[in-house]
């Protein structure tokens, strides 16, 4: 290894901030080929080379209040422990990826101590609990924003801030292969294909699985043949294989192991919980549902925080209710069903939500890896 050649500290949780730092440090090591990076993370990090201390399983929690208290303890030695360590191996930066409530607290820790810090991510001060933002300026050294109005908001607070594009607009081709994906998943290119995503982390399935089952039952009794794909992440095929059991010969289903981003491309409409694959979906220039179900106490608290009436990242993006949004006590079989068999009627609406989405896709794709990289090497001084 030269000089040139950092060592990075980073933590990214769950499925959605191992992929967007597997793309991280994809363009990371287009620079410093002889990079290593070390921390908490999942496998697509480690196809990177990255050396995962931790898996981000031990970061998964659904919702805000009542889970996360459940498991506050637990949270609180792992990243006073995973601290201890960074502070031995003394990186030349730490990348916080996404995980704000886990890594703002990690990063004020460290660079207190001396450890540049970067964020990778803004977390959503624009949508609720804005107050973070003085915690952000005590932790991070420089943000990396995905989202054009972000940066202008962190320097107005005194924070150094890039926009850098979303790496998932870089990822997803803007011309979706769809045909090529319904054949990889063998499904008839001339079939209606619905996409079911409800959400990687095992609460989520908890809570948002049985509408979303339910809703397709209901959607195969007024549309003959219409066929589901569920693609079903690592850890909650245990919760998910009873539920699906419970419809069996009811519609036709097949549960993917992964493969979502086949799924997204191949299907005419997903029934999709909030969070960042309704990004993805956007990106595949799909009309989509979206749907979140919690505990009422994290209901309570995310209503009582948020600025804004979106949830969804595609309807935040555009400034309206673009797609439906079905949340809480509105995530129901029959209302999912209604809101998906009207896109199923509007071939029309369907093909004008497609334009808007792809006018999006060019927006975010801004060769995040070289932009990102660019910031980091600049906070190194490199």
């Amino acid at each position: 290894m030269t000089t040139s050649d950092p060592r990075l500290g980073m933590v990214a949780g769950e499925p959605s901030g191992d992929l967007l730092a597997r793309l991280l440090l994809g363009g990371l090591k287009q620079r410093w080929p002889a990079l290593q990076s070390f921390g908490l993370g999942g496998p697509q990090m480690e196809t990177q080379g990255f050396e995962a201390w931790w898996n981000y399983d031990l970061l998964a929690v659904h919702g805000y209040s009542l889970e996360l208290l459940l498991r506050l303890r637990r949270l609180f030695a792992l990243r006073a422990e995973l601290g201890d360590r960074l502070l031995k191996e003394r990186p030349d930066a730490f990348i916080g990826v996404d995980a704000p409530d886990f890594n703002l607290g990690l990063e004020a820790r460290l660079k207190k101590a001396g450890t540049k810090t970067i964020h990778f991510v803004s977390p959503s001060i624009w949508a609720w609990r804005g107050g973070r933002i003085h915690k952000i300026r005590e932790a991070v050294d420089h943000v990396l924003c995905l989202f054009p109005f972000e940066p202008e908001i962190y320097q107005r607070a005194g924070i150094a801030a890039s926009y850098v594009g979303h790496p998932l607009a870089d990822a997803i081709p803007l011309e979706v292969p769809r045909e090529a994906s319904r054949a990889a998943l063998g499904l008839p290119p001339d079939a209606r294909v619905i996409a079911l995503l409800p959400g990687s982390r095992r609460g989520e399935v908890r809570h948002i699985a049985p509408s979303l089952l339910g809703a397709a039952a209901l959607l195969a009794k007024q549309n003959p043949g219409l066929r589901f794909v569920l693609p079903a992440m690592r850890g909650v095929r245990d919760l998910l294989d009873p539920m699906v059991a419970k419809f069996a010969g009811q519609f036709e289903l097949e549960v993917l192991d992964g493969r979502s981003h086949e799924a997204l491309a191949a299907c005419d409409l997903t029934l999709i919980a909030s969070g960042t694959a309704t990004l993805e979906a956007a990106l595949f220039k799909r009309p989509m549902v979206i749907t979140y179900n919690m505990h009422w106490l994290s209901w309570i608290r995310m209503q009582r925080m948020a600025y804004q009436p979106w949830v969804g990242l595609p309807n935040i993006l555009l400034r309206g209710f673009v797609v439906p949004e079905l949340l809480q006590d509105s995530c129901t079989p029959e209302a999912l069903a209604q809101a998906a068999q009207q896109w199923l009627d509007s071939p029309s609406r369907c093909e004008g939500v497609g334009q808007r989405f792809t006018e999006l896709h060019q927006l975010l794709r801004q060769d995040t890896a070289r932009r990102a990289t660019d910031a980091i090497a600049q906070v190194l001084g490199r």
